[in-house]
């Protein structure tokens, strides 16, 4: 009975802190240009009513009027703001992951994982070509205020 207990114990502990782990991913990220390491946008992430997890462009730092000028298919020559660039995550042992993410700049969609680092507080998004995310690189989100 004790050692039933104490399982359970924890397996809730563990489930709670992947829970604590993906509140902390939503809201509101800057994104950093890895070129010269100047602000680029703001990325709202959220939980849709659909379960999933996705990523709206709120606000864009350079060029607000900047069109989706390399994007296929409906996004073509749309606005980058208010763009959905994260698509149809899942949470999994308290990373974001499962879904897209799209690149404005060059018109291109990744395979996506969406980590909090707890000792930073900023994010870890790695976009890439294949599942397993080794071919591909990682961009660092800061909280934005």
């Amino acid at each position: 009975m004790k050692k039933s207990l104490l399982t359970l114990f924890l397996l809730a502990a563990f489930g709670l802190g992947s829970f604590a782990q993906v509140a902390q991913i939503l809201g509101k990220w800057k994104t950093i240009d890895d070129a010269d390491g100047s602000e680029k946008s703001i990325v709202y992430i959220f939980k849709a009513t659909n379960g999933k997890y996705y990523g709206k462009i709120e606000h864009l730092f350079k060029n607000p009027d900047k069109l989706c000028t390399e994007c296929d298919g409906e996004l073509k020559n749309k606005p980058v703001l208010g763009m959905m660039v994260i698509n149809s995550m899942t949470e999994h042992e308290g990373t974001l992951t499962g879904g897209t993410i799209l690149d404005p700049n060059n018109g291109k969609v990744y395979k996506c994982n969406i980590s909090y680092d707890t000792k930073t507080g900023k994010l870890n998004v790695r976009g890439s070509l294949d599942k397993r995310g080794l071919i591909g690189r990682t961009q660092i989100w800061v909280k934005s205020k």
